[in-house]
């Protein structure tokens, strides 16, 4: 798409307004409103939209210019108004008719002064916004209760709160030829690797799109590519602290207006398995909390194949472990009733997240009656099925990301299929085809599997365990950052 030319701003108000009153549909949409006005006896007009400006800032302005006599604007006009009478912090000009519009429809004041060839823009604007209340996702028993929010500015004040190092760089960028999102790319000057950023920027302006409807999510999809791959890509957070840990470490945090969840990038297979509870407690309670999780994911990946594969092939039991495999298996085969099940799970799932919080205790009621108790009287699932199957959803909900716990269904249901077709074999198989399918993916350049492949001891070790914060005295070697040492 060629870029299109320049919309000059002329000195004649009147051609001035009556461009900006047709591009931004003034009389067509009710809330984006033009004030005309007359101040010092020099014709002006106010272009804004109705909720996105501050209402006692923009009367205050009004009253200053409302003071102002004629000789008091005689001379240099625009640089009186821009330094002098309009007293307010974040005001800019331009000459740019349709840099204008997106201002405005981004919640900046445009003021048109006849005889000026320039539009001074005031950001007084103020958006709807909630508290940043504790993300739901990603509670703490200890800890800051505060996370990010829809508003890009308020994100970025919760990073530099935690940041305070000087070269903290919260680069602006705009994606979107309708939308025009704002996205905010954020890092550590001194720490990440330079051609790191480059690249992450380089994949953020190439975006060709009309907008960002789902916000972070859209922007995954364009920059990290391989779109069959269900593994995300890169770490989504709504804690700043998480966020800043990660800055400190030489990743590069991409932060968009409207979301709450802040990307983080690179990430390996490891970051989505971390959590801050794990730091949050004694080195030796956090390395216990950790090792109990990543036997959860395992487990919700790798159980309930492996089950089926005992309930199929008995022989592969030892003798001891004989009790292991089923004693009835049912009126339907077993990967029926465990399809039937997963799809089970996810209906359930669906449902809870459409449920007003009023209804949640009696909606979880009558999933524990039909799922638990009836559907295993009437011989639809057995003992067994429904055991495992819970063990197995309980470690989907142990995962930290949410991506990655779906990720992970996807392949448990995978392996499942697989052994059913060609049991053991296809055990065997579905795993080494895991394996491989993770080890070929990179995030901007970075093995997903690192340290384990390639694999680096030290690094596998902090995986694995999680050591005390003063013996991490080295920065992640896959980012290659400038400040290797802590």
């Amino acid at each position: 798409m060629e870029p299109q030319e320049k919309r000059k701003v002329q000195f004649n108000l009147v051609e001035n307004t009556n461009y900006l009153k047709k591009a931004l549909g003034v009389e067509k949409s009710f809330d984006v409103i033009q004030l005309d006005a007359v101040y010092a006896e020099r014709t002006m007009a106010f272009f804004f939209v109705d909720g996105f400006v501050k209402d006692d800032i923009l009367h205050y302005l009004m009253k200053e210019l409302s003071d102002l006599e004629k000789e008091q604007l005689e001379g240099d006009t625009l640089s009186k108004l821009v330094k002098i009478y309009i007293p307010y912090v974040e005001v800019e000009t331009t000459d740019d008719l349709d840099t204008v519009v997106d201002s405005v429809l981004a919640g900046q004041t445009a003021l048109v002064v006849d005889g000026i060839n320039k539009v001074i823009l005031i950001d007084a604007r103020t958006y709807p916004v909630r508290g940043p209340e504790e993300p739901d996702t990603e509670r703490v028993v200890r800890g800051s209760r505060d996370g990010y929010v829809e508003t890009i500015v308020f994100n970025t004040a919760l990073t530099r709160r935690r940041v305070r190092d000087r070269t903290l760089r919260m680069e602006y960028m705009q994606v979107g030829r309708r939308s025009k999102t704002d996205i905010v790319v954020s890092y550590i000057e001194d720490i990440a690797d330079p051609d790191m950023v480059k690249k992450i920027k380089e994949s953020l302006s190439n975006i060709d799109t009309d907008g960002l409807p789902m916000a972070e999510k859209t922007i995954e999809e364009f920059i990290s590519g391989r779109h069959w791959n269900p593994y995300p890509m890169v770490r989504y957070t709504e804690r700043p602290d998480t966020a800043a840990a990660h800055l400190y470490e030489g990743h590069v945090c991409i932060i968009v207006d409207g979301s709450p969840s802040v990307i983080i990038t690179p990430t390996t297979f490891w970051h989505h398995l971390q959590h801050a509870e794990e730091y949050r407690n004694k080195p030796i309670v956090g390395a216990y909390l950790r090792l109990v999780r990543f036997l959860a994911v395992w487990a919700s990946i790798f159980l309930l194949p492996l089950w089926y594969l005992f309930a199929i092939q008995p022989e592969l039991l030892p003798e001891n472990l004989s009790y292991i495999g089923p004693n009835d298996t049912g009126e339907l085969p077993l990967i029926v009733q465990f399809l039937l099940i997963e799809l089970g799970l996810d209906i359930l799932r669906m449902a809870a997240i459409h449920t007003p919080s009023s209804l949640a205790t009696a909606l979880g009621l009558v999933a524990a009656l039909m799922i638990g108790q009836v559907a295993v009287e009437v011989g639809l699932f057995i003992n067994e099925v429904v055991l495992y199957l819970a063990i197995a959803a309980i470690g989907t909900f142990s995962t930290p990301s949410y991506e990655m716990s779906l990720a992970n269904r996807l392949m448990r249901i995978g392996l499942l299929l697989a052994t059913s077709i060609f049991h053991s074999y296809g055990f065997v198989i579905g795993i080494v085809f895991f394996i491989l399918m993770l080890a070929r993916l990179k995030s901007f350049g970075v093995p997903y599997l690192w340290p384990f492949i390639p694999f680096n001891f030290r690094a596998f070790r902090d995986v694995l365990l999680r050591s005390p914060i003063p013996l991490k005295n080295r920065r992640p070697r896959f980012l290659h950052p400038k400040d290797p040492d802590r």
